[in-house]
C-alpha cells in the first residue's frame, strides 16, 4: 500500500527532528582508554604544518602522549614539567607528543581567564613559539575522534604506551600542581618501563579543566547571548572623580580606555575590549571606559556603548579642560585617543597604549599580572 504524501513528510520530519536532538545531545559519559589496550589511530595536524599518524613514532621505544590546551590554568602550570619529561627522556627511547582535545568554539569567554590564548590551531602555534616546545603539539579540535577514543577526561592528562603500542600508564604528570611533590606518577611509570619492570601505579585520577567536547558549543552560546543582554549605562564623571579612580584604592586591576564617539578607532576596538572584560572581570579586574565627548553627547556615547555591548563601568567627562582631565588620569598622555591605561592596585601604571590596542598582546600583559596559574591568582 503506498503511503499517503503527507504521512511521508511527517516521517521525513520526524528522522531530522531525531538527528538534530542526537547532534545537539551531550556525548555519553567519557571512558578512558583501558589499560593494555592498543593505541587508537589519528592522522592529525601539528603546529608546525605537518600531519602526524602513529607511523610518525614508529621508533620510540615508548610514546608518551599528552593531551594539554592552552587556556587551562592547570595546563600552564604542568608546562614547564612537560618540557622537563621531553628533555629528561627524549635521549632514552621515549617520544613525547602533545595533543589538545578541545574544541575552541567550545570554550566559554570566561574559561579564559588565566590565559592570553584560547584553543584554536592558529594561538597553538603561537603557544608553541613562545614556550619552545620541541616535541609535536597536535590538534583534535574538529573531530575529537582520537580524543574520544583515548578518553581523555581533563589537561592534562598523560598516557603511555610501550614498544608494542600497547597502553601501561594514563593519569596525571604528578599528585601536585601548587606544592611539593611525593608522587612522580609519569615518571615512574617511565622508569619502570625502561628498566622491563611492571608499572607501579598503573592509573590514577587526573586533575585540571575538563575537555571542552563539542556539545559545549551551545553554553558557550548561551553566555554570549546572556552577557549581551546586560544592561549599559554611562554616567559623568569630574576630573576630581577621575584622579580618585586612577589612584585605584582597590584590590583590582583598572583597565581604563579613554575614547571619542568621533574616533573611528575607538568604537573598532570595543569589541575586543568587551572581550578581554568578559574573560578577566571574575577575577580581580575591572574595565572603565572614559569618553572625552562633552556632556552634551552622552546619549550618543551610550547609543554606542549598547550597540556595542560595553556592559562595564562607562564614564563620560563632566568638564571642559581636557588638560585637567590628563592630568588628573595620566600626566604622560598627549590627548589623542584611544588611549588606554592599565593601572595596579595602588595607582600604579603598569601599561600604556597610545593608540588602538593590539589585543593578544594587552591579554598577555593582564593575564601575566594577575596569574596564569591557581597557585600564583590574585
Amino acid at each position: 500500500m503506498r503511503e499517503h504524501p503527507l504521512f511521508q513528510i511527517a516521517i521525513v520530519q520526524l528522522v531530522l527532528a531525531s538527528v538534530s536532538l542526537c547532534s545537539a545531545a551531550p556525548h555519553v559519559e567519557v571512558r578512558p582508554l583501558a589499560i593494555g589496550k592498543p593505541l587508537p589511530e589519528f592522522d592529525l595536524p601539528g603546529v608546525d604544518g605537518r600531519r602526524y599518524t602513529p607511523r610518525n613514532f614508529a621508533a620510540a621505544r615508548l610514546l608518551v602522549v599528552v593531551f594539554t590546551c592552552n587556556h587551562c590554568p592547570t595546563a600552564q602550570a604542568y608546562e614547564a614539567k612537560i618540557i622537563q619529561l621531553f628533555d629528561d627522556y627524549r635521549d632514552r627511547g621515549v617520544t613525547l607528543v602533545a595533543v589538545s582535545p578541545n574544541d575552541p568554539r567550545a570554550v566559554r569567554l570566561d574559561e579564559l581567564g588565566f590565559t592570553d590564548m584560547g584553543d584554536s590551531l592558529k594561538e597553538m602555534r603561537l603557544r608553541a613559539a613562545q614556550r619552545g616546545f620541541q616535541f609535536p603539539y597536535l590538534y583534535d579540535g574538529d573531530s575529537q575522534k582520537f580524543s574520544h577514543a583515548m578518553g581523555v577526561l581533563a589537561t592534562p592528562h598523560v598516557f603511555i604506551f610501550d614498544s608494542h603500542r600497547k597502553l601501561r600508564y594514563q593519569g596525571r604528570i604528578d599528585n601536585s600542581e601548587r606544592g611539593p611533590v611525593n608522587s612522580s606518577d609519569t615518571r615512574n611509570a617511565l622508569d619502570a618501563l625502561l628498566a622491563g619492570r611492571s608499572v607501579p601505579v598503573a592509573t590514577t585520577r587526573v586533575f585540571g579543566c575538563s575537555t571542552k567536547w563539542s556539545y559545549k558549543r551551545k553554553s558557550a552560546r548561551d553566555a554570549l547571548e546572556k552577557w549581551n543582554a546586560e544592561p549599559v549605562a554611562i554616567e559623568p564623571s569630574t576630573a576630581r572623580e577621575i584622579r580618585a579612580i586612577a589612584s585605584n584604592p582597590t584590590d583590582k586591576f583598572h583597565l581604563i580606555n579613554v575614547w571619542s564617539t568621533t574616533c573611528a578607532p575607538c568604537v573598532a576596538e570595543m569589541p575586543e575590549l568587551v572581550t578581554i572584560n568578559r574573560m578577566y572581570r571574575q577575577r580581580p579586574f575591572e574595565l572603565i571606559t572614559l569618553c572625552t565627548d562633552t556632556p552634551e553627547q552622552q546619549q550618543t556615547a551610550l547609543r554606542i556603548l549598547r550597540q556595542k555591548h560595553v556592559s562595564c563601568r562607562n564614564l563620560i567627562y563632566s568638564g571642559t579642560d581636557l588638560d585637567t582631565l590628563a592630568e588628573a588620569l595620566d600626566p604622560h598622555w598627549q590627548g589623542p585617543v584611544p588611549y588606554t591605561v592599565l593601572i595596579a592596585p595602588g595607582g600604579k601604571i603598569v601599561f600604556r597604549q597610545p593608540d588602538q590596542i593590539e589585543p593578544l598582546n594587552l591579554k598577555r600583559i593582564i593575564v601575566e599580572h594577575l596569574g596564569r596559574t591557581y597557585a600564583s591568582r590574585q
